[in-house]
Formats: C-alpha cells, sequence, structure tokens
C-alpha cells in the first residue's frame, strides 16, 4: 500500500539546489513534487520589524532559559498586569 505524503518545510536554496531545513522521510534520489513559496510571501511577514530584528540577532546575547524567566518574574511582589499598568500610568 502507497500511502503519499504532503509535508511543508523550510528550505535553502544555494548553489543551485534546494536543500531542506529538516530531514525528510525519503528514499535517496526519490522523486517528489515541490512547490515553492518565497518566505517574504507569508502574510504576516510584512507585520516584522526586520530592522529590530536584524539589531537584536545582532547583539548575541544567549537567550534566558524557562528558569531564568520564572525566576525573575517571581520577585515582582504583584502582577504583571499590575507593573504594565503601573508603568502605563507613570507615562501619561
Amino acid at each position: 500500500m502507497r500511502v503519499d505524503m504532503t509535508r511543508t518545510v523550510s528550505a535553502v536554496y544555494e548553489n543551485g539546489v534546494l536543500r531542506p531545513l529538516e530531514s525528510l522521510p525519503l528514499a535517496e534520489r526519490q522523486r517528489v513534487r515541490a512547490t515553492v513559496s518565497d518566505s517574504r510571501s507569508d502574510p504576516m511577514e510584512r507585520w516584522l520589524d526586520h530592522e529590530y530584528m536584524a539589531t537584536v540577532d545582532a547583539l548575541d546575547e544567549p537567550v534566558p532559559t524557562l528558569e531564568e524567566v520564572q525566576r525573575i518574574l517571581s520577585k515582582i511582589p504583584c502582577t504583571l498586569s499590575d507593573v504594565i499598568r503601573a508603568e502605563r500610568d507613570a507615562r501619561g
């Protein structure tokens, strides 16, 4: 019995070859049908601030772990909503 696989994967085009960014369950030299979509065609892409994202990426700072974030947030003596409201009110 043959089962068709349909899957969307990200890929990089390098030196004339489209290279998937994840492993695929395909046999070597197996023929497939591909639909290529430029990542900029993503409707959410226009909402991203690419300049800011590039600046953040250039900082090369370590990403905090979930435990670090939880530890820092646990030191807030009230709810996060209260802190946000207070900061917003302080700005006028």
